[in-house]
């Protein structure tokens, strides 16, 4: 079975929002267990997603959750854009 690393993000959020994002967003995702090996990394004014699934080839199904997880956990004043970074097979 193939398993893919995806990697998503959301940019537009402010230091304070981008910094207690990424403790809500991981745990949200402890609720989704077909995500394995998840990270969540605020950097640089980027909020990053990273995990692995058997399913999603082109990474949106990660990148509609990440976003799922954003609007129901961050209460974010501008305007946000969410993009799939990367989509890797793994062995």
């Amino acid at each position: 079975m193939t398993h893919h690393r995806i990697t998503v993000a959301c940019e537009g959020l402010t230091d304070v929002e981008g910094t207690a994002a990424v403790a809500d967003v991981l745990d949200e995702f402890k609720a989704r267990p077909w995500h394995i090996d998840i990270s969540c990394v605020w950097s640089n004014g980027r909020l990053t997603l990273s995990a692995s699934n058997d399913y999603d080839a082109g990474g949106m199904a990660l990148l509609d959750e990440f976003g799922d997880a954003i609007h129901a956990c961050v209460d974010y004043s501008n305007r946000i854009k969410l993009a799939v970074v990367a989509v890797e097979e793994e062995p």
